[in-house]
């Protein structure tokens, strides 16, 4: 009989020996978040600089890392219970490794899932594509796992024949809307939603999060949440033996969930005992409200903007976008007047946004002529440009900004145009 660890603890030392003094079928939940062959030392500081973090992920062949996985791996088999899971991150490094061990750990049956955790980062110089999610592979002990079925919102491509209508097979087993024999339409009954599915669009915590602790490998609280409500109920035990920063352990104590973690590091021991006393969770418009609730930029200012080559802002106030060509050097920062704004309040706005962004050429595009004819093209603020709401207008503008600079620097991009305002031939623009 195995010693129980005390829950609602954090053990520093090997997870190895700590894992061995568990019981059997104690856990509800172990995920493992280990480190990922990337034969790199991994090191970040935290935003005060006033302390670092680091581990080595170096390894002396995949055979060496494959016996390191396989020997804890066995360990967390004996203590899961029966109706408990697995889930263990990884990601292009480490997947094909993992798939292999945990395969033979737990039987290529107990497979459920290859959850593809999806995220938008900045992009950096290594040639290829961006490396924009990572993986997390799920095992179940047995087939009588527990399993919390989540629903999530209809996509907008959903028509409303597929939200009202019930499908059934037909006699060569194709899917077909049910109708019964008077060939009316058969409701599927109330409208719950879709569940869930294998790919998790969560936001990678930002430098300025306030859930950073300057951890190099840190999870986003949300995405822990998310596994440990899909597979345990409130006071069932998860268990983390690679916690790192603490992500795992302080999400299930905000579940109300017990938990034990394991870390090696007496850095990364210390970091999690202090989350713990004062969590901390950044919010996410992206679950809460969808894409849309990043997007600041409207219909009317698309169609200011037509025919133009440029990069669209959602999380700025003030900046509606970004054109894709310098003038001069600098980045051309536009904000489109608002119906229910003055000249003077879209300058104002798009200037304060700016302010702290470096040099740039800031250009208001003037959706109310009346407005820009009684200021005179003038404002108390000196550096904004003022255009009247076409592309054309913008385009004659900007040629104009960059002439001293030769024909080289003439040609802002542009796919489509229309026909110049009556401002942009007579100059007055």
């Amino acid at each position: 009989m195995k010693e129980s660890l005390p829950k609602g603890t954090v053990l520093l030392g090997d997870c190895g020996q700590h894992l061995a003094q568990l019981p059997d079928a104690c856990a509800d939940l172990i995920y493992l978040d280990p480190p990922f062959f990337t034969q790199k030392t991994h090191s970040l500081t935290t935003r005060a600089g006033d302390r670092s973090y680091n581990f080595a992920d170096l390894w002396d062949s995949k055979s060496a890392y494959g016996n390191f996985l396989f020997g804890r791996l066995k360990l967390i088999h004996r203590a899961l219970k029966s109706t408990g899971s697995v889930f263990f991150h990884c990601d292009q490094n480490s997947s094909h490794i993992a798939r292999i061990v945990l395969d033979d750990t737990f039987g290529e049956l107990n497979f459920r899932s290859e959850v593809i955790w999806s995220y938008r980062r900045w992009s950096n110089s290594k040639k290829g594509l961006l490396p924009a999610h990572q993986t997390i592979l799920m095992y179940s002990k047995t087939d009588d796992f527990k399993f919390n079925t989540t629903l999530t919102d209809y996509s907008h491509s959903t028509n409303a024949d597929q939200i009202i209508q019930r499908r059934v097979r037909d006699e060569r087993g194709k899917a077909v809307y049910e109708r019964d024999t008077e060939g009316k339409v058969v409701s599927n009954g109330a409208k719950k939603g879709v569940p869930l599915s294998d790919v998790w669009e969560i936001p990678y915590l930002n430098p300025k999060a306030q859930e950073r602790v300057g951890y190099p490998t840190q999870k986003p609280i949300l995405l822990l949440e998310r596994i440990i409500q899909l597979v345990t109920d409130e006071g069932d035990l998860v268990i983390d033996p690679f916690c790192g920063s603490g992500t795992t352990v302080v999400a299930a104590q905000l579940l109300n969930r017990s938990w034990i973690a394991i870390d090696s590091s007496p850095e990364a021991v210390e970091l999690t005992k202090a989350r713990l006393k004062q969590p901390v969770k950044t919010r996410s418009n992206l679950l809460e409200k969808g894409r849309a609730s990043y997007q600041n930029v409207d219909k009317a200012v698309e169609a200011s903007l037509f025919g133009m080559d440029y990069v669209r802002v959602h999380r700025n106030s003030g900046i509606d976008c970004i054109l894709k060509t310098e003038i001069n050097g600098l980045p051309v920062f536009i904000r489109v007047q608002r119906p229910d704004e003055t000249m003077a309040d879209a300058a104002a706005s798009l200037s304060k946004a700016a302010r702290n962004k470096g040099d740039a050429f800031l250009v208001v595009v003037v959706t109310d002529r009346g407005v820009l004819n009684l200021l005179g093209n003038q404002s108390d603020i000196s550096d904004i440009h003022y255009v009247d709401a076409t592309s054309s207008a913008l385009r004659i503008l900007l040629d104009r900004a960059i002439a001293p600079q030769g024909d080289k620097l003439r040609k802002i991009n542009a796919t489509q145009s229309r026909p110049q305002s009556e401002a942009a031939r007579t100059g007055t623009a």
